[in-house]
């Protein structure tokens, strides 16, 4: 790999650092296989995709369904592929072996619970976008969000023709409207209480270990919300002259002038680029 020269520095860098903070896109969880097109689509979605004409997961979250039954039945399944039938990923796993013995923290926008599955430390995790396993009311009329599992194997489980029965159509248990998925996709996304604690932990983390020689592994992510990881890692790297910055990324892997020479940018898959630090980590 022509990389290989910055994932030795990376590596000396993670075992060097006193903290480290990962911010995690969507590039990661798509190289540890959870990818929302293509043939992972087309085997559980073929029949949405022949009747409704969309051809990824993402498109199928906002087609205009007539009917609640329809809605949901695509929904259920979406969320028990991406939350609830999956195993714990090697590459999530990997990950945790290389800072489990580290103070880490984790920001991500991802929404499929692998790090939790991996055995990360909940109390070190803050999902900044929402969660899968989380319905909100669609209003919202409160600040509050609810566990779905239960609800969601049940509407998986008893679907039929891409419909589920109706008396499985879930409503909110305060004001008997519609739910909706806890994700941030508008300015109706509910930050409950649990989302609140998680960004305190993150911020006190942070103030906890200013100054101190921080890694910030930015990992899989775009410039979709550069606003929730990207800039902010890249900002907090020039505020400390002790920080480094790094980016593995397939694509958008760019290093800005002002931290060069505090940073280490890798183009290339994220699982192959953990597994060789995870090989050289006890060299």
């Amino acid at each position: 790999m022509k990389d290989t020269m910055n994932i030795e520095k990376l590596k000396n860098t993670l075992l060097k650092a006193d903290a480290v903070v990962i911010g995690a896109g969507a590039g990661l969880s798509a190289s540890a296989g959870m990818t929302y097109d293509d043939e992972r689509f087309r085997t559980h979605f073929a029949d949405f995709e022949s009747k409704y004409g969309f051809h990824d997961m993402y498109a199928g979250g906002f087609y205009p369904y007539k009917t609640e039954e329809e809605l949901w039945a695509f929904w259920s399944r979406n969320i028990f592929i991406n939350r609830y039938a999956q195993p714990a990923s090697r590459v999530y796993q990997d990950l945790l072996k290389l800072v489990r013995h580290k103070e880490y923290f984790v920001i991500t926008t991802n929404v499929d619970h692998c790090f939790q599955l991996a055995g990360f430390d909940k109390a070190r995790l803050f999902y900044t976008q929402g969660d899968y396993g989380l319905f909100q009311c669609a209003k919202p009329c409160s600040e509050v969000t609810y566990d779905n599992e239960n609800l969601v194997r049940r509407m998986y489980k008893e679907q039929r023709n891409m419909k589920i029965p109706s008396e499985l159509v879930p409503s909110c248990p305060v004001c008997g409207g519609p739910v909706t998925m806890n994700l941030r996709i508008d300015n109706r996304f509910v930050q409950d209480e649990g989302w609140h604690r998680a960004a305190d932990r993150y911020e006190a983390f942070l103030n906890r270990h200013n100054g101190r020689h921080v890694l910030f592994l930015e990992l899989g992510v775009g410039y979709n919300s550069p606003g929730v990881i990207k800039f902010p890692f890249i900002r907090l790297t020039k505020s400390n002259p002790n920080a480094v910055y790094a980016c593995i990324n397939l694509s958008d892997a760019k290093i800005p002038p002002e931290i060069a020479d505090r940073s280490v940018s890798i183009k290339a898959d994220i699982k192959t680029v953990l597994m060789l630090i995870f090989n050289k980590y006890d060299d």
